[in-house]
Parts: C-alpha cells; structure tokens; sequence
C-alpha cells in the first residue's frame, strides 16, 4: 500500500527544517565534519528523527537495532496515533518502542520473523534497511530495464532483491561504503539511507514518478499462488493461502477436464492412472499465468494421486522458466503425506529453489494454512 501520508509529512520536515540543517553544528564528539555520513546526522538530529546514544556521541560504527529502525520510520510518519497489540512475543507494551512497532506491523512495513517474534534488540542488516524503507515508499517494483550484472541487488536474499534494486537505481546507497546486504547497518549507514530517503522524497513529491516504476500493490503483488483441484480440497487450501497473503489464486485448468470415472483409484485402467504411470505423459492446460517473470515466489497446490503430483503439475512446471523463483509446494490427501512428489516435481525445474512442502487433510482449517505460512520464514527478519 502507498503511503501518502508518510511521505507528505517528510517532505514537509525536509523543507521546513532544511536551512537550519544547513546552519547546525554537529552536537557529538565523535561526528567530523569531514565525515562522509555528518550531513546525514546534523539532518537527522534536527528534526528530530535519529538521536545519538549519550555522552555527546553518536556512535557511527555502532548497530542499529530493528526496534530503533521502527522506531524512526514512526518519526518520519509522525507518529501517529495507534491502538491494539503488535502480536509479537518478544516485545513489551508501554516501551520506548511500543507504538512503533505496533505502527510499522500493521502498516506492513515489518511483520517479524514468521515465528512470532520481532527481534527488537537485533542488528538491522542492511538488507532489511533497504527493504523497510522501500515498503515505506510504497515497495515499488522496478523491472528488468533496471537490471544491472553488477547491481549490489544480485548478492541480496531473494526477498529483498526489489528493494535492494530500488535503493540503487534512486540513490540510496552511498559510494563512500559497500552495501553488503546480509551484513548488519551501522548507525552512520542507518543516518545516510534515511537522509538520501528524504532526498528522494523532495525529488518525488508525487511517488508514481519514483522511477517510472509502479507499486507493488499495482503490480498485482510478487506471489503466485496457483493449484490443480478436481473434488474441491485443494482448491480450498489454496483459498486460504491465497487469503493469507493477500493475493489471488490462480487455477490450473485441464483442456479436458477429469471425471469421476477418470479418479477411480481402485481400476488401474482410468485415465489418471494411465498418466500417472507413463513419465511422458503432459496432459494439455487451458489458458497460462500472464506476466510470469513478475513472481517472485510461486506456491504450487495439488492433490495426491498414487502417491505422487499429478502429471498436470508437470506440464505446468515445464510451461514458464522458474530460474531463480521460490517455489513453495503443497498438497492434499486423506492420508498420504507429501512424500517424494515435490521432489520429483522439482526436477522440471531444477533452477528453481524448492522449499519443503506440507501436506493438508480436507479438513484443513484457514488457522492452521496461516501457521504454517508464518512458519515458513520467506522474508528473514522482515517478513
């Protein structure tokens, strides 16, 4: 989601405050003028937004902790007002953090670590940095006309691949350092991406000309949740995956669908069996994904049939180039488990990375898909 209200009220701090930035004297010790971060630092401390840690120091080789990084992005929203709980085990109420993270959950800015926790006292990596700040922007996605073999984005996790991409082509990332994307922030690197943030604000007072690129919400989101169901299971869980994500989910139709004749496990002559028991067989699929290279994580659903993926799942699988997609396998069965079948699936598309799948009764509930989700970990540390 955009959001225009955070950047109107920092835009409005960065023009309100910029002449006394100027005029302002660096209050820590250990700030040089001379320092390729002191610009970033005098801006920040006068508006406010990024104090230092006592002493008269700022500490600019110091961490920055993922609360502390909550905590000014709240600023730079200006701290409105909220209420409920963040949901998260490891943070406390009525704390210096409290709002801010509760702010930055429910505006989906970071969700915690799929296990139910924040992390509040760990290092920010830099990585998260650049992702927290792009879903702030609006998580704008820029396509393959900003592809760099260089770009610092290639040696970033999958999940940040688009916001790491977006911090280089808009001017976040300074040349005085290297980005090293898995490596925590330090506080001096924390102040200069925040200001250069700010920059790219004033530059951008209308956020669709951030790059030509659109949203990620405008661009129908990066996963894909795509199954093959004929008595309805799967196309129930994949329902509730595809609700707890907050995208659509896309159905693999056969050119000519199955009946129940053809489902009969107990005659070795039905159609399924025959596919199932010849590794050439690719039954035909009526219409295809559009805009495939959009998806970055692609969850795959399918039921069980003699103990494998149906054969449409290979023609699916075989149908688009998956290098370099997450692939998230799930099935349903009334008592087989997952087994061998998404590690069979997995070599028509080798290039692909494949997760560990999960097998769901019929009786599967939205709760227990939601778990199972929250504890897959796509997004380390900002997920």
């Amino acid at each position: 989601m955009k959001r225009f209200s955070m950047i109107i009220i920092s835009v409005m701090l960065l023009f309100s405050l910029a002449a006394a930035v100027c005029a302002a004297e660096s209050a820590y010790t250990d700030v040089s003028d001379s320092d390729w971060y002191a610009g970033a630092v005098k801006e920040l401390q006068t508006e406010g937004i990024m104090n230092g840690v006592g002493n008269n120091r700022f500490d600019p080789n110091g961490i920055f902790t993922r609360a502390q990084l909550a905590t000014v992005l709240y600023r730079l929203a200006g701290e409105p007002a909220v209420s409920g709980e963040d949901g998260f085990s490891d943070t406390k109420s009525g704390t210096w953090y409290s709002d801010a993270v509760l702010w930055a959950s429910k505006g989906g800015i970071v969700n915690g670590y799929g296990n139910g926790k924040f992390g509040t006292n760990d290092p920010t990596t830099q990585e998260q940095l650049a992702v927290m700040l792009w879903r702030s922007a609006g998580s704008y996605v820029l396509g393959s006309a900003y592809a760099d073999p260089d770009g610092v984005e290639n040696s970033a996790s999958n999940w940040a691949f688009d916001a790491v991409r977006w911090a280089r082509v808009d001017g976040l990332l300074t040349d005085a350092i290297p980005f090293e994307p898995t490596k925590p922030a330090t506080r001096a690197q924390v102040a200069d991406m925040v200001s250069r943030y700010l920059q790219l604000l004033e530059r951008f007072s209308d956020p669709d000309a951030v790059s030509g690129a659109t949203s990620q919400s405008d661009a129908g989101g990066r996963i894909l949740v795509a199954y093959f169901s004929c008595t309805g299971n799967t196309e129930k869980v994949a329902g509730y995956v595809a609700e707890a994500l907050d995208v659509s989910a896309y159905e693999i139709v056969p050119e000519t669908p199955y009946t129940s004749a053809d489902l009969n496990y107990s005659d070795s002559s039905t159609r399924a069996a025959r596919e199932q028991n010849n590794p050439n067989a690719r039954p035909g699929i009526s219409g295809k994904v559009e805009n495939m290279d959009q998806y970055d994580i692609i969850f795959l659903g399918y039921p069980i049939w003699w103990g494998q993926a149906p054969k449409i799942m290979y023609t699916f699988v075989e149908s688009y180039d998956l290098s370099g997609k997450t692939i998230v396998p799930f099935c349903t069965s009334g008592s087989s488990g997952i087994g061998s079948s998404a590690v069979n699936l997995s070599k028509s598309a080798p290039d692909a990375e494949w997760l560990s799948g999960n097998r769901f009764s019929g009786s599967a509930t939205k709760e227990s898909v939601a778990k199972w989700i929250d504890g897959l970990g796509l997004e380390p540390g900002v997920d």
